[in-house]
C-alpha cells in the first residue's frame, strides 16, 4: 500500500514540476523588456581614440579620424518565430565623441528569440522629405551647432561623416573630409547613399520581461577606407557630393559587424 502511496506522490510530483516548467517559460515569453545597441567604432582590434590613433590604409596612406558621426534608424528586430518588430519614427546620431550617443536604447519590446537585427546608416527619404516641423530631436537642423549634420545648400542630411588628418591629403591643414548623403531625390532621381545592414545576431537576443539586453555592433573604420572599393586620401581626400559618396557608404555599408551579446 505504501508503494502505491508513494508511485503515486511521485507521479504527481512529476506533474506538479512540468507543470510548473511550462508555466515559468510561458511567463518568460511575457510582457517585454529593453534591448540596447551598443556602438563600438574600432580602427580594425584597436580602439578608435580621437584625434590620437594613427592607422594605414590598404595604400600606405597614414591617417588620424577627429571625428566620426553617422544616423541610426529604421531598426527591426526578427524573431525566431519570423516576427518582426519595428521601431518607426526613431532616427538617432551616434558620435565617437559622445560616449552616451553610442548606445541606443529600444523600450517596450515584446519578450522572444530574436535571431537578426536590421538597421539604416541615413534618414530615409519619407522622413527627409516631411516638413521641418516634424523632423524633431536628432533630426532638428538648427540643433547641431558645429558639428553639422545637415547641408542647407543639398537640403538633405549627412548621413556618414568622417573627418581626420593625413599626410598625403593636399588640402590645407593635411584634412581629408567624408560627407556622405544622398537619399535618391523628391522629384529628381540622386544617388541613393541609404544603407540597410542585415545582420544574423552571432547567438539569440533572449528579451524577457522587465529584462535588459544588449547587442554590441563594431564599426571597422578600416573598412571605410578598403572595402569594396579602394579609398585613397590623396586622389580624393574631399568627398562630399552624393556621386563621389556611393563608393564610400559602399564600403561602410560592410564595415558593420555584430561582435557579441550581452
Amino acid at each position: 500500500m505504501k508503494s502505491i502511496f508513494f508511485k503515486a506522490a511521485g507521479f504527481v510530483a512529476v506533474i506538479t514540476f512540468l507543470f510548473a516548467c511550462e508555466t515559468m517559460n510561458d511567463d518568460e515569453l511575457t510582457g517585454s523588456g529593453t534591448v540596447v545597441l551598443e556602438f563600438d567604432n574600432r580602427i580594425g582590434s584597436n580602439e578608435l581614440n580621437l584625434g590620437q590613433t594613427v592607422a594605414s590604409n590598404n595604400s600606405g596612406e597614414e591617417y588620424t579620424v577627429t571625428t566620426l558621426n553617422y544616423f541610426v534608424s529604421n531598426i527591426q528586430l526578427t524573431a525566431m518565430d519570423g516576427k518582426t518588430i519595428s521601431f518607426p519614427d526613431q532616427y538617432y546620431i551616434v558620435r565617437e565623441a559622445d560616449e552616451a550617443s553610442q548606445r541606443i536604447t529600444l523600450n517596450d519590446v515584446p519578450a522572444g528569440d530574436y535571431h537578426h537585427l536590421t538597421y539604416m546608416i541615413g534618414v530615409d527619404s519619407l522622413k527627409s522629405v516631411s516638413p521641418e516641423a516634424e523632423r524633431t530631436g536628432v533630426l532638428d537642423i538648427y540643433s547641431y551647432g558645429d558639428d553639422n549634420m545637415y547641408w542647407v545648400w543639398n537640403s538633405g542630411y549627412i548621413f556618414f561623416k568622417m573627418e581626420g588628418v593625413s599626410p598625403v591629403s593636399t588640402k590645407p591643414g593635411n584634412v581629408f573630409k567624408f560627407h556622405i548623403g544622398g537619399f535618391g531625390g523628391k522629384d529628381t532621381a540622386t544617388p541613393n547613399n541609404l544603407k540597410v545592414i542585415d545582420t544574423m545576431l552571432s547567438e539569440d537576443l533572449a528579451v524577457r520581461n522587465m529584462s535588459s539586453s544588449t547587442a554590441h555592433v563594431v564599426l571597422d573604420v578600416t573598412k571605410v577606407f578598403d572595402g569594396i572599393n579602394s579609398l585613397k586620401i590623396a586622389e580624393t581626400p574631399v568627398i562630399m557630393d552624393m556621386t563621389g559618396g556611393m563608393k564610400v557608404s559602399a564600403n561602410y555599408s560592410s564595415a558593420f559587424s555584430m561582435d557579441h551579446i550581452h
